[in-house]
């Protein structure tokens, strides 16, 4: 799957983060969407180098499920280093 699939699954995954982890982040929605994009395509090119769950390959749930995860991940993550 090409990169800007992971852009566009990004922005969706950063909002479905969002939603999932509420709180006071700072940055706002802009912030959310990088956040989602850098963990979608964090969350693929694991997903694919380590072969979990299968290839993540086109638009399929299987794909939106890593990249929210993803983003999960890195917004857990910036609310670590934030919090410092």
């Amino acid at each position: 799957m090409g990169i800007i699939t992971w852009i566009i699954f990004g922005l969706i995954a950063g909002v479905s983060a969002k939603l999932i982890m509420p709180g006071r982040d700072g940055g706002g929605f802009i912030l959310t969407c990088i956040l989602g994009i850098v963990g979608a395509v964090v969350g693929g090119w694991l997903a694919t180098t380590f072969g979990v769950g299968g290839s993540v390959t086109g638009f399929n749930l299987h794909s939106f499920l890593v990249a929210v995860v993803g983003a999960i991940v890195v917004l857990i993550v910036f609310r670590l280093i934030r919090r410092e």
